[in-house]
């Protein structure tokens, strides 16, 4: 999405239901949240907004907060499930739709059910996404680290429980803090725990008579694969689609196969291929003056050089983090998730080729780029990067302003070059060249305890460049 929805609120009762419509597809698909959620933070979320294009690919989507959470109307302890169907009539009223597809994950897969049993009249069919029929289910280990998460409700515990990929970065279990304090109310938050304990939609699952898909991670680590068979099983003529994951919520990790089960579920078709764009720090090398090298050297003598280099680089490569994309016959295209191993590497091979005799350019730069399959990357900061590494010195590595503001405070040592035009990129580019990096780099880089680095690219895209960070919020990536 270019922009987060407009925010709008549908009269339920007294209460003020908040929710949002976005895409232009040709069915309605109503999203009924999970535990806790927030309209207009789920939009900071990079996975979050890649999920929302690929649904809004094949659908009119509404995402609602329910009340007590989020942008709705706060409550003073837990809601009916009578009153919360309620809720979802009024927001399909205010969305002006008669008819749609329901989307229950998680805990609010058992009100997706019983609101398609009191209501088939109003719903096509029915997707199931990691939930349950009853909170009995919920193993005792589980359910004491729910517990425990909501005691300690602000802290970001619940990251820990619900996806994998959060686990490890400090900065996200804080921002998960932020999402929590902003989605509900501590007392709230125990109110809904202990809803989901009691909740029991077991008998009705029988009574339900429209089409439905249930779809469940092999990994989850919230809610085991298993309650997914059971669901599937009581539900008349129901479909049972497992996908490879290891996280709970749907956006998180790889959303592409659970999408494409939906939308071929929902429409008989799947989702059209999309590229998936993200941020990443690009390095390029070549062997500087290798044409004139090349000659005086022959080509036996010159290709055992290349593969001495391509031996020395790759393991450099690998140690470092970077994910080789192609080789270019005297250099190399890689990909990290992090400038300052980005720039540690770049050193690395610059200084590991001098007892070939040879001497490398290498150019950084950290910004969008286009995955393309499993094989290429495209995109600006790819092309940025190459021409930084075309105003490179021999021997030396330069980077792009962007890449010396994402690594301050690492204690690498920057010279600047001055200002320069990069064939085919507007503007002028300020470039410098890394010219020390601390030994300790590497260690601290390795060390999870600490920020990440992508935690530092979107925090500071987030303060520095907001219009930036909007736009790749927008087009999506994994967290980490």
């Amino acid at each position: 999405m270019a922009l987060t929805p407009e925010t709008r609120y549908a009269q339920s009762g007294e209460t003020n239901i908040a929710y949002q419509v976005f895409g232009e597809g040709p069915l309605d698909l109503v999203v009924t949240p999970g535990f806790v959620s927030h309209l207009d933070l789920n939009w900071t979320l990079p996975s979050f907004n890649q999920f929302a294009e690929q649904l809004a690919s094949f659908a009119r989507v509404i995402i609602f907060d329910k009340r007590g959470t989020g942008l709705s109307d706060p409550t003073p302890g837990a809601v009916r499930f009578d009153t919360r169907i309620e809720d979802i009539t009024a927001v399909m009223d205010g969305a002006g739709v008669e008819r749609a597809s329901l989307f229950g994950m998680s805990e609010g897969g058992p009100l997706s059910i019983l609101f398609t049993a009191t209501h088939p009249e109003r719903v096509d069919a029915l997707v199931l996404y990691g939930t349950f029929a009853s909170g009995k289910q919920l193993e005792q280990g589980v359910m004491a680290r729910f517990v425990e998460a909501v005691d300690q409700w602000g802290s970001g515990m619940t990251s820990t429980i619900f996806s994998t990929v959060r686990q490890e970065s400090a900065v996200r279990k804080r921002l998960a803090g932020v999402f929590e304090r902003a989605a509900t109310s501590p007392g709230m938050a125990r109110a809904l725990v202990q809803s989901i304990q009691e909740v029991d939609v077991t008998s009705i699952l029988p009574t339900i008579d429209v089409p439905c898909l249930v779809l469940h991670r092999r990994d989850d680590p919230f809610a085991p694969v298993e309650w997914g068979r059971e669901l599937a099983k009581g539900i008349p003529g129901a479909k049972l689609a497992i996908v490879d994951g290891t996280d709970h919520m749907p956006w998180f990790g790889d959303s592409r196969p659970l999408v494409n089960a939906m939308a071929e579920f929902l429409t008989g078709r799947r989702t059209e291929g999309r590229r998936e764009r993200r941020l990443a720090t690009v390095l390029f090398t070549d062997i500087a003056d290798s044409t004139i090298m090349a000659a005086s050297m022959g080509d036996k003598r010159w290709a055992e050089l290349l593969e001495q280099h391509n031996m020395l680089l790759t393991d450099e490569f690998k140690d470092h983090g970077g994910r080789v994309i192609k080789n270019t016959g005297d250099g190399f295209l890689v990909v990290f998730d992090s400038p300052a191993r980005a720039i540690a590497c770049g050193q690395a091979v610059a200084a590991g080729v001098n007892d070939l005799g040879i001497e490398l350019r290498v150019g950084i730069h950290t910004g969008e780029i286009e995955v393309m399959g499993n094989a290429d990357v495209g995109g600006i900061a790819v092309h940025i990067a190459a021409r930084v590494m075309a105003e490179a010195q021999p021997g030396e590595v330069f980077v792009s302003s962007t890449v010396r503001e994402l690594v301050v405070g690492s204690g690498i040592v920057f010279r600047p070059r001055g200002l320069h035009q990069l064939k085919g990129v507007p503007g002028d580019w300020q470039l410098y060249a890394a010219n020390e990096v601390p030994e300790h780099l590497e260690i601290d880089l390795r060390d999870d305890r600490g920020l990440h680095t992508a935690d530092r690219v979107s925090l500071y895209l987030a303060k520095k460049i907001p219009s930036a960070f909007r736009a790749i919020a927008s087009i999506g990536r994994r967290e980490d």
